[in-house]
């Protein structure tokens, strides 16, 4: 009795659990090293959610800035194409956290979050 009993729990799990929704996009944090390697190997959008002003003062090479406290920021967002893979970074992190939750939501597939910013690429000596 116990041994069905616990089969009939293994198959009721089974069935909740596969019967759950596939998320349809994703947020990976990644390391500079890491961003270099998706740079090299897949077609990116390298996305600067920083400030016009702080953008100026330095970005990383083929960066496209779109502010993120913008009130244009949902309409700049849009156009992008939302099956391509987006790199986003921010000055520490912060903002482009939250980009990337706003993209999630906007339907873009596959997000990846600088972990540190572009405070931290300024401190590993990369040629991107």
């Amino acid at each position: 009795m116990k041994k069905s009993t616990i089969l009939f729990i293994l198959i009721f799990a089974l069935g909740v659990f596969s019967c759950s929704k596939e998320t349809e996009g994703s947020i990976t944090v990644v390391s500079i090293e890491e961003m270099e390697t998706l740079i090299d190997l897949e077609n990116v959008l390298l996305v600067d959610v920083r400030t016009p002003e702080e953008h100026t003062k330095g970005h990383i090479s083929n960066s496209q800035n779109i502010d993120f406290n913008s009130p244009t920021f949902n309409k700049d967002i849009a156009v992008l194409d939302k099956e391509k893979p987006v790199i986003l970074y921010c000055q520490k992190g912060g903002r482009s956290a939250k980009c990337a939750e706003k993209m999630l939501k906007a339907g873009f597939k596959k997000i990846y979050d600088l972990k540190g910013g572009f405070s931290e690429w300024q401190h590993v000596d990369l040629d991107i």
